[in-house]
């Protein structure tokens, strides 16, 4: 297998190459021992069993693609880590990008709510969430990770439609998505379970249940005609060449509205019925790694362990919590018949084709030189993350 990788025309000499030697390196159909990567520049150069010379020793570690994350909520929290208390914006994009390429993330999605009345209604006021990812998008050239933005336009919300009309035409956005977050609706659909949790952070039952009362009502007030809205920002979507993902989806029949209007992912499906109905339709279904880590998903949804094992599950995505993709990604490499490749696959080489991209995703020669060395034992630990073959995070393993 070895041979047919190894590049019989590279184009830069060994010397004018980084080499990371001695690794156990996940190619597309397999795990092979003891290769050695060169990197020039930039990209995988050459894959051989012949160590670089001055390379850095990979230690018999695993080296994987770095993972390409569709959907991230960490943003809002880096930038006011408690409610009312704000950061410096650079500051907080600064940590943010460091959260990641501690994680292996070298591919990230900031995913960012227009939704001024939801819980978190003063994170995601339109003013504040147009401030953060212009942001983000200007310091791009100043961070490691390969930052984009990902927008989520709530179909309640007709407002949001010049919001989003005047950051795609600015070239803010890379990825959008349609979401509903009225309670009894989709990722909320169980009222029960809703006030529960509402009770757990100090509020009276009858305090809770007015309060989904109030948002329900206000959801329904704001609305306006969601399938003009829907088709609005698909359409817009649509002429930027901007994918587009449905969110939540619980049933065959919002899974098929949304194929419809041009989604390509449904994240986060809430039932089964819906995730098989997305693969079916030709959807890739993406899915939360803190789910698959802990074997559930915190809102009583569909499981990431369910829909892997019903063969629907094509994408693992950080969610709330980016550290958990790598132990995630060992779970199911050690539990399905496909082990590393199909499992590193959920996290890297998935979410790139679902996304457009052709550069990354995978151990190739010509590919993007997104690389994550990690120790595979327990729940796994990323010693070191490269983004286009520059060292982004090291624990000090790097020799």
């Amino acid at each position: 297998m070895v041979a047919l990788l190894v590049s019989a025309a590279a184009p830069n000499t060994p010397r004018e190459m980084t080499w990371i030697n001695n690794v156990r390196a996940v190619l597309p159909d397999g795990v092979e021992t003891g290769l050695s990567i060169g990197i020039a520049p930039g990209k995988i150069a050459k894959i051989t069993t012949e160590p670089g010379a001055h390379g850095i020793d990979g230690a018999g570690h695993l080296l994987m693609p770095g993972f390409v994350d569709m959907h991230g909520d960490m943003i809002e929290r880096e930038v006011e880590p408690r409610p009312h208390v704000r950061m410096p914006m650079e500051l907080g994009l600064r940590d943010l990008d460091r959260r990641l390429s501690s994680s292996g993330v070298t591919t990230a999605y900031a995913s960012v709510s227009f939704n001024p009345k939801s819980a978190y209604g003063h994170l995601r006021s339109h003013a504040h969430s147009m401030a953060m990812l212009r942001s983000l998008k200007a310091m791009r050239p100043t961070l490691g990770v390969d930052h984009r933005v990902h927008a989520r336009f709530e179909v309640n919300d007709p407002d949001a439609l010049g919001v989003g009309d005047t950051l795609i035409a600015e070239g803010t956005v890379d990825l959008g998505s349609l979401t509903d977050h009225t309670p009894g609706q989709g990722q909320y659909r169980d009222l029960e379970r809703m006030a529960e949790r509402h009770q757990s952070e100090g509020h009276s039952r009858d305090g809770a249940e007015a309060a989904i009362a109030e948002r329900i009502r206000e959801k329904q007030e704001s609305a306006g005609d969601v399938l003009a809205t829907l088709r609005r920002i698909s359409q817009v979507c649509a002429t930027a060449g901007i994918p587009l993902a449905s969110h939540d989806d619980d049933t065959p029949e919002k899974v098929a509205l949304m194929a419809d209007l041009g989604a390509v992912i449904s994240e986060f499906p809430v039932t089964l019925t819906a995730a098989r109905a997305a693969h079916d339709m030709g959807l890739m279904t993406a899915m939360g790694a803190p789910n698959a880590l802990r074997g559930e998903s915190y809102s009583g949804n569909l499981s990431a362990r369910d829909a892997h094992a019903a063969g629907v599950l094509d994408i693992l995505a950080a969610d709330y919590h980016p550290s958990a993709i790598l132990p995630a990604v060992l779970h199911f490499a050690r539990n399905s018949a496909g082990g590393l490749p199909r499992a590193v696959d959920l996290a890297a080489a998935n979410p790139a084709r679902a996304l457009g991209f052709t550069d990354r995703g995978s151990l190739a020669i010509g590919q993007r030189a997104d690389l994550i060395l990690a120790d595979d034992t327990g729940v796994g630990r990323v010693r070191a993350t490269f983004a286009a073959g520059d060292v982004v995070f090291s624990d000090g393993v790097l020799a």
